[in-house]
């Protein structure tokens, strides 16, 4: 596991191989750090699909109305959804879509973020400052590399649980 120097900014999910660890940026986009955190302190991440996972691009997740295997999931509606809560407006900043950063996902409006996020499986740059950026991996992308492939994929992978790291024991 990594060195993590702040609990209360690092969100944990655990993958079926194992954890990753990411370490949120709330200097750069406090609102999106601050939603990812609710959402997984209400357990409303846990069980949901990677449902978007383009080779050499990117892992995309988080639709929490559509997506949850254990809950109404429904793959063709998979990636359309967001939470209760309202849309978050964009936080664009200088930091560049490089390997292993955490972006909002959103639909073509810049300020319709909500819940679904993606990582970056390879430096990106395309997107820089059209895409929130608000986290890195900091432990376990070698998991991210292995998550299941597809638009969607046929049997998708699931972000088990997601927790923030000020919340785990030990």
């Amino acid at each position: 596991m990594a060195d993590i120097k702040d609990p209360e900014n690092t969100i944990l999910i655990e993958l079926k191989d194992g954890t990753v660890a990411i370490e949120l940026l709330p200097d750069v986009a406090p609102k999106h750090c601050d939603r990812i955190k609710e959402l997984a302190r209400a357990g409303q991440y846990d069980n949901v699909a990677f449902h978007r996972v383009i080779d050499g691009f990117m892992a995309q997740t988080g639709d929490v109305q559509n997506a949850n295997m254990e809950k109404d999931y429904n793959p063709g509606r998979a990636g359309t959804g967001g939470s209760d809560l309202p849309d978050l407006p964009a936080e664009f900043s200088k930091l560049p879509h490089d390997r292993g950063t955490l972006g909002a996902a959103r639909s073509a409006n810049p300020n319709s973020a909500n819940s679904q996020f993606f990582i970056n499986f390879k430096d990106n740059h395309f997107l820089n400052g059209q895409y929130t950026v608000y986290g890195r991996v900091i432990s376990g992308m070698d998991l991210v590399d292995n998550i299941t492939k597809g638009e969607p994929p046929a049997n998708p992978d699931r972000m088990i649980s997601m927790k923030v790291a000020a919340d785990v024991e030990g």
